[in-house]
């Protein structure tokens, strides 16, 4: 494996935008030579579905993320998410440091399949999951790189996105 790059973020994403109010402003790694995205999430109180327990839509949303992530890094254009799968195997807790772990399992031109696993800091999986991408048409994937924050965190791996390396 080769040194992680931060993935850029958009302004109002959900899960990685600094300047979404309600979001979770989380920072995304990809290993630029496998093309795996790892997420570390620490579950907040507001994010319970039942008192200290984290909302599965939360969990799915953060896996959608993740594979997004690792179905635009490996073609180098954005996608968009046509169906997503998650079994929870446990539930997660509020306060628990959690890793996420996405990969591409295949990529053709207009389909690419990811999975991804939560785990928690004993390494048990607390869910997994599945994702079929579809990849944005080119001009709109291009629109999407535009809209990337200009951070110097980031910028190493927009560029290998934007020059398609």
């Amino acid at each position: 494996m080769s040194e992680p790059l931060e993935l850029p973020h958009t302004p109002g994403c959900l899960v990685c935008g600094r300047a979404n109010p309600f979001g979770l402003k989380l920072s995304l790694f990809v290993d630029p030579a496998t093309g795996f995205v790892t997420v570390n999430f620490r579950p907040r109180a507001e994010d319970i579905g039942f008192e200290g327990i984290v909302h599965g839509g939360m969990i799915a949303t953060i896996m959608d993320e993740a594979m997004v992530w690792a179905a635009t890094w490996t073609n180098r254009r954005f996608c968009v998410c046509g169906e997503l799968s998650v079994r929870f195997r446990r539930p997660a807790l509020v306060g628990e440091p959690l890793l996420l772990e996405a990969r591409v399992e295949f990529s053709r031109p207009k389909l690419v399949a990811t999975q991804a696993t939560l785990r928690s800091p004993d390494r048990q999986v607390v869910a997994a999951g599945e994702g079929k991408f579809v990849p944005m048409a080119a001009e709109e994937s291009e629109r999407v790189m535009r809209s990337f924050i200009d951070d110097p965190a980031t910028n190493i791996a927009a560029e290998m996105l934007r020059t398609r390396r």
